[in-house]
C-alpha cells in the first residue's frame, strides 16, 4: 500500500525573486531593485546583491555606465523595518558599517557614471541611494523623503554628506528635520535631480542619456569622477594640481589620440578606454 500523499506548499517552495535584476545593452548595465511588493525596501539579500552587482560592474570592462532604478511603483522605501524586529537583529551601527556604507562607497569609488532613474518614492536610505548617483533623472511621480525622523532615527547612508552639497544646508535641514516629502518638480528646482520627465518616458530618457555617456571616453570619465569626488575635500590649489596630474594621464591615452583624430577628420570617435 502506498503511503500518505505529501502535500507541497507551492508558495513556500517557490524560488524567491532575484533581489536585484541585471540587464546589459551597449555598454550600459541596468540594476533594478526588485522587491516591488515591499516598495523595494532594503532587506539583507537585496543589500548584498546590490553590493555584489556594483563590484562586478567595476571589474567588467564591457560596462561603461550603470543605471539604477526600481521595479514597480517605488524606487526604494529605505530599510524594511520588518527585518529590524526581534531580539537577534544586529545593532544599527553594525548594519550600517557592514551593509549600507559599503554600497555607498562602492557607488562613489566606481569610476563609471551611475545614472539614477527614480521611478517613484525614494525614502530613507532609498533617498540616500538616489543622491549618491552621479546623474539623477526622475519621473514626475517621484518623491524624495528623509523619513528617518518618523521612526526616531537620524539620517544615514550618506545623507548628511550628500544632501547639503546637493541642495545647500537650509534645504537639507528642512528635509531631515521635518521628514516632509519633496516632489519631483521641487527636487528639480532645488538641484536634487538633473531632470524630470513623464513617468512613461523615464526609462527611454534615462537609457538615451546613459548611451550618450557610454559612447564617451571611459578613461576620461573615470578620471573626471575621481576629480569630482576629491573636489569636496580639496583647496583650489590642490584641485588645480590634481587636475594637472589627471590630465597628464588622459593626455597620454589612446582615447585622447583617437578623439583628436576624430575631431580633425570630422567623424565620430570610437573610444576603447585605453
Amino acid at each position: 500500500m502506498e503511503g500518505p500523499l505529501t502535500v507541497i506548499d507551492v508558495a513556500a517552495a517557490a524560488t524567491p525573486p532575484t533581489p536585484v535584476l541585471e540587464s546589459r545593452a551597449d555598454g550600459v548595465l541596468t540594476l533594478t531593485l526588485n522587491r516591488p511588493d515591499a516598495l523595494n525596501a532594503f532587506d539583507r539579500p537585496m543589500k548584498e546583491a546590490l553590493l555584489k552587482s556594483l563590484r562586478g560592474a567595476e571589474r567588467d570592462r564591457s560596462v561603461r555606465v550603470v543605471v539604477l532604478t526600481g521595479a514597480g511603483r517605488a524606487f526604494c522605501a529605505g530599510q524594511d523595518l520588518k527585518e529590524r524586529t526581534g531580539d537577534d537583529v544586529a545593532p544599527l551601527s553594525v548594519e550600517l558599517r557592514q551593509r549600507y556604507n559599503p554600497i555607498i562607497l562602492a557607488m562613489r569609488r566606481l569610476e563609471k557614471p551611475i545614472v539614477g532613474a527614480i521611478n517613484g518614492v525614494a525614502a530613507g536610505a532609498g533617498c540616500s541611494l538616489a543622491v549618491a548617483c552621479d546623474v539623477v533623472i526622475a519621473s514626475e511621480k517621484a518623491s524624495f523623503l528623509q523619513a528617518f525622523g518618523r521612526v526616531g532615527l537620524v539620517p544615514d547612508t550618506g545623507s548628511t554628506w550628500f544632501l547639503p552639497r546637493a541642495i545647500g544646508y537650509a534645504r537639507a535641514a528642512q528635509m531631515m528635520l521635518t521628514s516632509e516629502p519633496v516632489d519631483a518638480a521641487t527636487a528639480e528646482r532645488w538641484g536634487l535631480v538633473n531632470r524630470v520627465v513623464p513617468g512613461e518616458q523615464l526609462m527611454d530618457e534615462t537609457m538615451a542619456h546613459a548611451h550618450r555617456m557610454a559612447a564617451g571616453a571611459p578613461l576620461a570619465m573615470a578620471l573626471t569622477k575621481r576629480a569630482l569626488n576629491r573636489s569636496f575635500v580639496s583647496t583650489l590649489e590642490e584641485a588645480l594640481d590634481f587636475e594637472a596630474e589627471l590630465q597628464s594621464i588622459a593626455g597620454r591615452s589612446s582615447d585622447h589620440r583617437e578623439g583628436v583624430a576624430a575631431f580633425v577628420e570630422k567623424r565620430r570617435a570610437t573610444f576603447t578606454g585605453e
